[in-house]
């Protein structure tokens, strides 16, 4: 199932609803059939958003030995996007609401 997110501050954001419902876990709200995160709520959900990302990228830099690309042996395979490619869209959004005092919506 896809969640659109709204905000009259960006274009609408779609994404797979267990993607939402992870990126909506992190900023401390639930994924239920309406939600909003008020203008009020943006600037600690932005917060919490980079900080996920940043331990997400301190924890796939200590693990990127594992991934033995290019080693005799081992199978190359692509190394799953990350949580900054992910959530992207969703933390732009955020930025944006932020900046025109707009609050984001789903399930209308």
């Amino acid at each position: 199932m896809l969640i659109t997110f709204k905000c009259r501050a960006a274009p609408d954001v779609v994404m797979l609803e267990n993607l939402a419902h992870y990126l909506v876990g992190i900023v401390g709200k639930r994924l239920g059939e309406r939600g909003v995160i008020t203008h009020d709520e943006v600037g600690i959900a932005i917060t919490k958003l980079e900080s996920a990302i940043t331990t997400d990228k301190q924890e796939r830099a200590e693990h990127d030995g594992h991934f033995h690309e290019g080693e005799e042996g081992h199978e190359p395979h692509e190394i799953p996007p990350g949580l900054a490619q992910r959530a992207y869209p969703f933390l732009d959004m955020l930025r944006a609401a932020q900046k025109e005092n707009a609050d984001i919506v789903w399930g209308l």
